[in-house]
């Protein structure tokens, strides 16, 4: 018998599979990695992703669902995240997002206890990225 910890690859059912061999988020013991995710609207079997629209907000507040749906799935929620990346394509966005980041979060107990941003180039017309780190317990 192994002491090994399982690794358990997490895709909620609004998400679809990832386009390559990655997982949405993998769960190992009492941490919890959720991949970068992006506005996209809940998956359509069987369409493409369709980000939730073309400004700032509505697909910051996409990707805060997508990533909320994986932290769930894995059994986590927002007061479990200790880490949250924020990836941009334009710096211009940085105080928008962190008005729309702060209205988000208003009300929870505790946010994220750290943040990166940083500014990166996305395919299509998506604006937001972001990721997350949670440990459970």
């Amino acid at each position: 018998m192994s002491d090994k910890l399982e690794k358990i690859a997490l895709t909620p059912p609004t998400h679809t599979a990832p386009p390559a061999k990655f997982s949405h988020g993998v769960k190992k013991g009492n941490i919890l990695q959720v991949a970068g995710q992006v506005g996209f609207l809940p998956a359509v079997e069987g369409q493409e992703p369709v980000p939730a629209g073309d400004d700032l907000r509505a697909q910051t507040l996409q990707t805060l669902a997508n990533v909320k749906s994986i932290l769930e799935e894995g059994g986590a929620t927002w007061e479990d995240v200790i880490m949250l990346r924020v990836y941009l394509t334009d710096p211009a966005h940085f105080a928008e997002m962190n008005d729309i980041y702060n209205e988000y979060f208003a009300d929870l107990k505790s946010v994220p206890s750290a943040r990166t941003t940083v500014y990166v180039g996305l395919p299509g017309d998506l604006l937001v990225e972001m990721d997350a780190l949670a440990v459970l317990g």
